[in-house]
């Protein structure tokens, strides 16, 4: 049995990891995916989420992403997601302001605007301040 399995997370902009994992959480479509060394094969669609991950030297990694597709394959994870961004690049202030915007929209839903899209800004905003929490917290 592996101890490590390799993984890798890029967007169409920046390659941002490239490594070996203990363990990953991912935001699938359906739910969050738990990933350890050996995992079954699967590709998956990416959700709206906090990516986490630890390596093997004790670094905890988090990153907002949404979006994309999935695969686990021989041990090695590939996360091509439409938009990634580690928490500690994230502006909280800034972030907080997006989602009390975001969440203002929400509830302001006027007609024709589409509230799938209103919902779907609300949760990227929250997963943004939830990534950098996160990052926070594991640099500490």
């Amino acid at each position: 049995m592996a101890e490590t399995f390799e993984i890798e997370i890029a967007t169409p902009e920046r390659s941002l990891v490239r490594g070996q994992a203990l363990r990953a959480q991912i935001p699938g479509k359906q739910g969050y995916l738990g990933i350890l060394p050996d995992h079954a094969p699967l590709i998956g669609e990416l959700g709206i989420g906090v990516l986490t991950f630890a390596s093997p030297g004790g670094g905890k990694y988090c990153l907002a992403v949404h979006g994309g597709y999935v695969e686990v394959l021989d041990n090695h994870v590939r996360v091509l997601a439409d938009v990634a961004e580690y928490g500690s690049e994230i502006d909280v202030t800034r972030a907080e302001r997006a989602l009390q915007a975001r969440e203002s929209e929400l509830i302001n839903v006027s007609e024709g605007a589409d509230p799938a899209s209103a919902l779907a800004a609300v949760l990227r905003a929250q997963a943004r301040i939830e990534a950098a929490q996160k990052a926070a917290r594991a640099a500490e």
